[in-house]
């Protein structure tokens, strides 16, 4: 089976190639990928290169597919493996693997397993930890948004709070509680605010900062308070006293759990700030460097019972719930699609995707065409045709608009 795949070969060499897949062992499958949705961790992967904890040695003659959020359909399945899955199936994968003996991952560390393929093997690895999941939900583009809420269903799962008087630890955010989410008006911060608004366990406020006037008022239209939750949006840049400011926004002048979205000592400072009485402080922006650090109130961690954490990507349970939201459509993760690619623009785009301002991009592997942003299409036929679609759904991405991309748009082998 031929495939075109968007390869790291070193740091900052990403290359779209095309290439022949090996024949799958019996412990394999095949599978196409309709859609990857980009990550910022693959802008970080590239810029490190072999210095990334998850890329094996030798990138430059043994080459890795890159691409972790993804979705498709079954091809072939491996004769130890047709007991549990078969073709045409949908799937999703949980990228974070957690091998006890490695710290490889899908998107990272394979040269037949990435997501930003048309086609790709799950291998072994993959298999073994239980991290092909099946799918049944009606787009493409939804599924492989379920990696991404995953990592949030992960953060909030990782949170905690003392039971009284005793060491116990009771897992998740505070119910009832008051959360703030600082940086959170980029994709992952929407994700966060969508999750805080419909999950399991409700706050009674959240509070998500961001400052930029443009982007949170575009997050007003989208989210507002609902399920007896009342959300508010705050823009921090517009005052040098940001801790009062956003106690009082608090219904008790701190904060139970406090999310980091950006890498930024400043926000940190801040957040252990904010934090209430056995307040929960969950770093989950991941920096590059690897000497990052900030300052931490360590009085209140000592005296306030005062508390740190922070998660890289969720297991294979957070994935699953993350399904079963989407399924249901719990949780709308079509908000934070801002913009869509065929693979002949992947390569690219990966590697300035922190210069282009929106929510998610969307590459559709099979097809090529030019970076589309779903805000200013232009007036070709294709875009007009998309356009009428979305401005059905506000502006939002959809399955009709979906379609029609996998329908009209030129396919990579023409």
């Amino acid at each position: 089976m031929k495939t075109h795949a968007v390869r790291l070969y070193g740091k900052n060499d990403l290359r779209l190639e095309s290439f022949e897949l090996p024949k799958i062992t019996d412990d394999e499958i095949l599978v196409t990928v309709i859609v990857d949705s980009m990550c910022m961790s693959s802008l970080k992967l590239v810029n490190q290169g072999e210095n990334h904890k998850k890329t094996p040695p030798d990138l430059k003659n043994n080459p890795i597919i890159i691409g972790h959020e993804c979705c498709g359909e079954i091809i072939q399945v491996g004769k130890n493996w047709q007991h549990k899955f078969k073709p045409g199936q949908k799937y999703v994968v949980q990228a974070n693997l957690q091998l006890t003996d490695s710290p490889y991952c899908v998107g990272y560390s394979y040269p037949y397993t990435g997501g930003c393929a048309t086609y790709m093997i799950i291998n072994h690895d993959v298999l073994k930890q239980d991290c092909l999941i099946p799918y049944d939900g009606q787009t493409y583009f939804e599924g492989a948004l379920i990696e991404p809420l995953s990592c949030i269903i992960g953060a909030f799962n990782a949170n905690f709070h003392l039971k009284s008087n005793s060491y116990e630890h009771i897992m998740g955010i505070k119910p009832n509680g008051n959360l703030i989410i600082l940086g959170g008006t980029g994709p992952m911060g929407m994700l966060a605010i969508d999750y805080a608004l419909g999950g399991p366990i409700a706050p009674k406020k959240i509070v998500v900062t961001g400052r930029s006037k443009e982007k949170i008022e575009h997050l007003k239209t989208l989210y507002q308070s609902r399920n007896g939750i009342e959300l508010e949006f705050v823009d921090i840049s517009k005052t040098d006293d940001q801790v009062t400011l956003l106690k009082n926004k608090s219904t008790t002048g701190s904060f139970d759990d406090v999310f980091v979205f950006l890498p930024s000592q400043e926000l940190i400072q801040l957040a252990s700030q904010l934090l209430a009485i056995d307040g929960c402080l969950n770093f989950f922006a991941g920096p590059q460097d690897k000497n990052f650090s900030a300052e931490i109130n360590f009085y209140d961690v000592h005296y306030n019972f005062t508390h740190i954490v922070g998660t890289s990507g969720g297991n294979t349970n957070d994935m699953r719930e993350a399904v079963k939201l989407i399924e249901s459509g719990a949780v709308d993760v079509a908000k934070i699609v801002s913009h869509i690619m065929g693979i002949d623009h992947a390569s690219n785009i990966t590697q300035i995707q922190d210069q282009i301002k929106g929510g998610k991009k969307l590459v559709y592997t099979h097809k090529k065409f030019d970076l589309k942003n779903l805000e200013s299409l232009n007036e070709d036929a294709d875009d007009v045709a998309l356009h009428k679609i979305l401005s059905k759904n506000h502006g939002i991405w959809s399955k009709e608009a979906e379609d029609y991309v996998l329908n009209y748009f030129p396919d990579v082998d023409s």
